[in-house]
């Protein structure tokens, strides 16, 4: 059944009718989820839609995975990410496929294109890739389905081909999610109680994440946003909680993203990193001068330590000082002692007063009374 769903997938392939293409391979994947040529087909499928490149980066690297010697999965990632714009990316891919088919000219091809377009940007020159360069990419195993498509390239009809895409009924996301950035780093967290790390596949690239939630018996959930801004991916980290997937993208610039995924009306802003100063802060004044304010409490606390009291105010501080140089003990037995006696007694014994209620001494010639409310 499943291999009577590729045919015919095939024959929409040339017929040009790339989302029923889609249909019917995302039908196959059903029956064999583990058949890395229906993920690389498919994937072949939304790079000739060129609407869903996202949607090819995952599918390709899904076959990548099952089957990590495939070299038409390398390719048809690297032709997604090169629509995407993520030169650096698809380079990598290409360079790994290259290793499993090193008599294929079109891996070379590709990557010198990557390579012209990388100068392209780094120069601040932005390029338009032409059909022919990015989406009429041939896969490893079906060249001949590919051969025809570049020989005989029907633009128009292709066009007119993505307005079949509404008969493809998209994923629906089954998974909040929020992020929030910090100077260095994104945080992304998709709230998923419950899931096995073994059932989440996070995929970085320069500009991209991919997430996949494939739990057993449920539809996949497939997350695949442009991100605002390019990322680390050696760097971004990715750990799975009991109720929630939490993805750390490092950024390669310091610029605050004013949204998670991209947008050409959006202009990127440098964030001013603050400047680790190693001497002693100094403090604003409308003076002309600055005062040092650590140095002028220094001296307050030296003056109200060399003060002379007398009185009242000294033997306030008398017992200031003891309870302040007191251990816990003397703390207790002072605090004990002094509720107990309503004031009229200090003890530093708790030996003494722990054991028996302390009474109230009042001093010679005054009588102690007890306030009724």
């Amino acid at each position: 059944m499943a291999k009577e769903l590729e045919k015919k997938a095939k024959e929409a392939f040339f017929d040009d009718d790339f989302a029923l293409a889609v249909d019917l391979y995302s039908q196959a994947i059903q029956l064999e989820p583990n058949n890395a040529h229906f993920f690389a087909d498919r994937a072949q499928a939304h790079i000739k839609l060129k609407a869903f490149p996202a949607e090819a980066v995952s599918d390709a690297n899904k076959a990548i995975q099952l089957s990590p010697s495939l070299p038409k999965a390398y390719l048809r990632k690297a032709t997604a990410c090169i629509q995407l714009e993520e030169y650096h990316t698809a380079k990598v891919a290409l360079q790994n496929g290259a290793s499993f088919a090193q008599d294929d000219s079109r891996f070379i091809k590709l990557i010198q294109d990557c390579d012209r377009y990388i100068a392209e940007e780094s120069n601040g020159v932005t390029s338009t890739l032409s059909s022919n360069g990015a989406t009429s990419v041939p896969s490893g195993n079906d060249s001949h389905l590919c051969d025809r498509n570049d020989e005989t390239p029907k633009e128009a009809e292709r066009d007119s081909s993505i307005s079949q895409i509404n008969e493809v009924a998209p994923n629906r996301p089954k998974y909040r999610h929020e992020y929030y950035q910090k100077p260095d780093e994104v945080v992304v967290t998709i709230f998923a109680k419950g899931i096995r790390a073994k059932d989440v596949v996070v995929d970085f690239g320069e500009q991209i994440l991919s997430v996949t939630i494939d739990v057993p018996g449920q539809d996949a959930y497939h997350y695949q946003p442009r991100l605002f801004g390019k990322i680390i991916p050696d760097k971004c980290k990715v750990e799975v909680l009991s109720t929630k997937i939490e993805i750390r993208l490092t950024k390669a610039e310091a610029i605050n993203w004013t949204s998670l995924e991209y947008s050409k009306d959006t202009l990127p802003q440098k964030i001013n990193m603050p400047i680790v100063q190693s001497e002693r802060p100094t403090y604003p004044s409308s003076k002309p001068r600055t005062r040092d304010w650590d140095k002028l409490e220094a001296q307050v606390k030296k003056e109200e330590k060399e003060e002379k009291l007398d009185g009242d105010a000294a033997l306030n501080k008398l017992f200031r000082d003891i309870y302040q140089n007191a251990d816990e003990d003397m703390r207790r037995a002072m605090s004990k002692s002094y509720l107990e006696s309503h004031g009229t007694v200090l003890s530093t014994d708790w030996k003494e007063v722990g054991s028996k209620k302390v009474v109230g001494s009042p001093p010679e010639g005054m009588e102690l009374k007890k306030w009724e409310y």
